[in-house]
C-alpha cells in the first residue's frame, strides 16, 4: 500500500530535479556560447577542456579569454589556441626531441634564474644593439626564443608591446614578470599574423632550432614594411669549425669544468648534458653562415647588414671591430688552422635586416 501512495510524490521530485538540471545545463551552455561569441571577435578557434561533471564549466573559458586578451590583436585568424598554466599556447604535443629538450632545459627555474643573471648581460650588448638601430623603446617587438627575458633585461628598453615566444613554460613565466606578453609556440610555426612588428629579435635562438632556414623565414614574415629583424649570439660556423688537435683540446675542457663545478658546465642536475641537447647547431662544423642569412632574407625584400663579433664589442662594431675571443677559444682555433684575428674567427654574427618600406 505504501508504494503506490508515494510513487507520484517521488516522480514529481525527480521531475523537478531533472528540470533544474536541464535549466542549469542550458544556462551553462548559453554562458559558454556567449564567451565563444566574444572569442569569435578575435577570429580564433579556442580549445578548452572541461572535466566531466565540473560545476565550473565556464571557468576555463574565462581563463582562456583572460590569457588571450593581450595577444589577440596579433594572432592569425586561423590560429588554434589553448591555455597552458595560464599562458596562451599553440604548441601541440610533439615527438620532436629538440623541442622537448629545449622545453625541459629552459623551464628549470634555478638554471633560468642563473641564465637571466649572467647570460648576455655585459654592457656592450646594449651599446651594440642601440648603435645598429635596435632600440626597442616604444616599439612593437616580437622576441622569438625569448627564454627568461634576457633581451629586455639587458637592453633596459620599454617597448609598447613585447611578445615573447618560447617552447619553455618556465622561461615564459619569468619573461612575463619582466613585461613580456608570453606565447607558448614553436618558432617554426608561430600563430601570429604577418607584417605587424617594428622589430623582431632572435637572440641566441637560431642554433636551438631544428630548421634554421624555416625559422628565419617565419620570423621575417612578422616584420612590417620598414621594420627590422635583429639576430645575435648565434655561433658563426667558420669560427667554431674545430678539427684535429683543436677539436680534441676543446672536448677535453668539459670534464675539467665539471671537476671545477664551473659555470653552466656543472655536473649537478645534468645541466650541461641538457644544455648540449638544446644546441643542435652549436657544435664543431655547424652554425650560422652569411650565405644562409643572405639567401633567405634578401629574397624576402630585406636589406642585410652583417657584423662579425666576439661578444665584447659595442658601438665600434660599426667600424668593423670584432673584439677578442677568450684565450681558450683562440687556442682551439689556432690548433684547427683558423686565424683567431680574422673576421672568419669571430664567434657570432650580428645580423641587422631591414625590410623595404
Amino acid at each position: 500500500m505504501d508504494g503506490p501512495s508515494h510513487a507520484p510524490l517521488n516522480e514529481r521530485k525527480h521531475e523537478r530535479t531533472r528540470r533544474r538540471t536541464v535549466a542549469d545545463w542550458r544556462q551553462s551552455a548559453a554562458q559558454k556560447q556567449n564567451h565563444l561569441n566574444q572569442s569569435s571577435k578575435f577570429g580564433l578557434v579556442m580549445v578548452v577542456t572541461v572535466s566531466p561533471g565540473s560545476t565550473s564549466a565556464t571557468r576555463p573559458i574565462h581563463n582562456m579569454i583572460r590569457a588571450l586578451s593581450p595577444l589577440s590583436p596579433y594572432l592569425r585568424k586561423d590560429a588554434i589556441m589553448s591555455s597552458v598554466e595560464g599562458i596562451p599556447s599553440s604548441l601541440n604535443p610533439t615527438h620532436d626531441d629538440n623541442i622537448a629538450a629545449n622545453s625541459y632545459f629552459f623551464s628549470q627555474l634555478a638554471w633560468m634564474q642563473e641564465w637571466l643573471r649572467s647570460v648576455h648581460r655585459y654592457p656592450q650588448f646594449r651599446e651594440r644593439w642601440h648603435a645598429v638601430g635596435a632600440n626597442l623603446e616604444g616599439k612593437v617587438v616580437i622576441d622569438v626564443g625569448c627564454g627568461p627575458g634576457n633581451v629586455l633585461k639587458s637592453l633596459g628598453d620599454k617597448p609598447a608591446v613585447a611578445i615573447g615566444v618560447d617552447v619553455a613554460l618556465g622561461s615564459l613565466n619569468l619573461a612575463k614578470s619582466l613585461g613580456y606578453i608570453p606565447l607558448h609556440a614553436d618558432a617554426h610555426h608561430m600563430p601570429l599574423r604577418s607584417g605587424f612588428a617594428d622589430i623582431v629579435t632572435l637572440n641566441a635562438t637560431l642554433h636551438h632550432c631544428t630548421d634554421m632556414e624555416k625559422v628565419l623565414l617565419e620570423s621575417a614574415r612578422l616584420v612590417r614594411p620598414g621594420g627590422m629583424l635583429v639576430i645575435d649570439h648565434d655561433p658563426h660556423l667558420s669560427a667554431w669549425h674545430f678539427r684535429g688537435m683543436g677539436l680534441l683540446a676543446w672536448n677535453l675542457r668539459k670534464p675539467v669544468y665539471r671537476l671545477l663545478n664551473r659555470g653552466g658546465h656543472r655536473a649537478e642536475g645534468e645541466e650541461q648534458a641538457w644544455a648540449e641537447k638544446t644546441e643542435v647547431h652549436h657544435r664543431p662544423g655547424d652554425g650560422v653562415t652569411e650565405d644562409l642569412v643572405r639567401s633567405v632574407l634578401e629574397g624576402q625584400d630585406f636589406t642585410v647588414d652583417i657584423y662579425p663579433h666576439n661578444h665584447g664589442v659595442g658601438a665600434d662594431i660599426l667600424e668593423s671591430k670584432t673584439g677578442r675571443a677568450a684565450s681558450k677559444i683562440r687556442w682551439a682555433q689556432r690548433l684547427s688552422g683558423i686565424d683567431p684575428d680574422s673576421s672568419a674567427a669571430a664567434l657570432s654574427l650580428m645580423i641587422v635586416a631591414r625590410k623595404s618600406a
